[in-house]
């Protein structure tokens, strides 16, 4: 809870007075495609990941008249070092959880939060942004 949900509260907490203070500007907070389904073996992260969507559309609520867009990214399984060391079975069970028929990249979330934090997304707040392969529209 401290590192996939705290960590996001506390970072809203100290950042949204400064972000006010200096005008305005955009916050993107990373959650998961767990944060918008459910997962039998992964309750406390589950939990953990549906609050920080719920407080990223009350942040954005709450600070949208003060000039400040808050949204989140829901990524899928990304192809990270943290998953080079799974055995090929496992690794090829987490491909076949995505339509399209691989991992994602981490480049490929970094460039949807980019645009978030853009003046591109000058009208985007409080809302879910899947990079997920697929995964959630099954």
């Amino acid at each position: 809870m401290d590192v996939n949900l705290h960590s996001v509260f506390y970072g809203l907490h100290f950042q949204l007075p400064q972000i006010v203070a200096a005008g305005g500007g955009a916050v993107v907070n990373t959650s998961s495609i767990l944060g918008v389904v459910g997962d039998a073996n992964a309750l406390p992260y589950v939990a953990a990941k549906h609050g920080v969507a719920g407080m990223t559309k009350s942040a954005a609520i709450s600070y949208a008249d003060k000039g400040v867009r808050i949204n989140s990214v829901h990524p899928g399984y990304i192809d990270t070092a943290l998953l080079a060391d799974l055995p090929k079975d496992l690794y090829d069970g987490l491909v076949s959880k995505h339509p399209i028929g691989r991992l994602g990249k981490a480049e490929e979330v970094a460039e949807l939060v980019l645009f978030l934090l853009s003046d591109k997304a000058s009208y985007i707040t409080g809302s879910q942004h899947l990079v997920d392969g697929g995964y959630t529209a099954q």
